[in-house]
């Protein structure tokens, strides 16, 4: 599927970017546009069920499909967060970025999602605004506009497609590319075990200090000073 895209800026470089469940291209409001001062053309998508994309069958191995299907190959960076990260690591060795960050990217439930029934993600659907903001104390206020819009276009049926993320262990073996792995604080989904695995197996990884998951809006400032030496 040819998914829905939003592009920032013209410079000589390109990145992509790939947002999470529940998300669409808006998550992305502020790192867009700092990428392109920094001479970035910038392509974020919206995966099936999200945002302005079409609907259809869900699966992390079609999410990735639709992914390496709609964005050109070797793309300076891509970043992808949350399901947007896995959605990357399963198609990275088709898009060939000269770099991968994957943003506290959903291999598994470990880390604080150890146990929980992905079922629940259904229920946000018609999240209130004030339950979003509790959720999210530290989200500007154009960022819980942002989530309620996409909620509002989100196809909650994806929820029923992160299905294989219940007892998986979906941490690739290797990085295709060099690849950092961005942290929240803690991470939702990655355990100290697992991260630990990660650095062996040839990763990087960083950990944004006091973030939640969706880093770059709980942390916008940490969220770029961790990429530092990667953008």
């Amino acid at each position: 599927m040819q998914l829905h895209t939003r592009t920032w800026g013209e410079g000589d470089r390109l990145a992509l970017l790939i947002h999470g469940v529940m998300s669409d291209h808006r998550t992305w409001r502020r790192v867009g546009p700092a990428l392109a001062e920094r001479g970035y053309r910038v392509v974020a998508v919206d995966l099936r069920g999200h945002g302005a994309s079409g609907r259809g069958a869900y699966s992390p191995d079609i999410f990735a499909d639709d992914v390496a299907e709609t964005l050109p190959t070797g793309a300076d960076l891509a970043v992808g967060h949350s399901l947007g990260g896995l959605a990357l690591s399963l198609a990275v060795d088709r898009l060939r970025p000269q770099r991968a960050v994957y943003s506290d990217p959903a291999w598994g439930l470990a880390g604080a999602m150890q146990g929980v029934n992905l079922g629940f993600l259904a229920q946000f659907k018609h999240a209130p605004r004030e339950q979003v903001k509790a959720l999210n104390p530290r989200w500007e206020e154009e960022d819980v506009d942002n989530e309620l819009a996409s909620l509002a276009v989100w196809d909650e049926a994806t929820a029923e497609g992160l299905a294989p993320l219940v007892d998986a262990d979906l941490l690739p073996d290797a990085p295709v590319v060099p690849s950092l792995v961005q942290l929240a604080d803690p991470s939702l989904f990655l355990s100290a075990e697992q991260v630990a695995e990660l650095q062996k197996r040839g990763f990087e990884t960083r950990t944004v200090a006091g973030a939640g998951h969706t880093v770059h809006r709980d942390d916008f400032a940490g969220f770029m000073a961790s990429l530092e030496g990667w953008v």
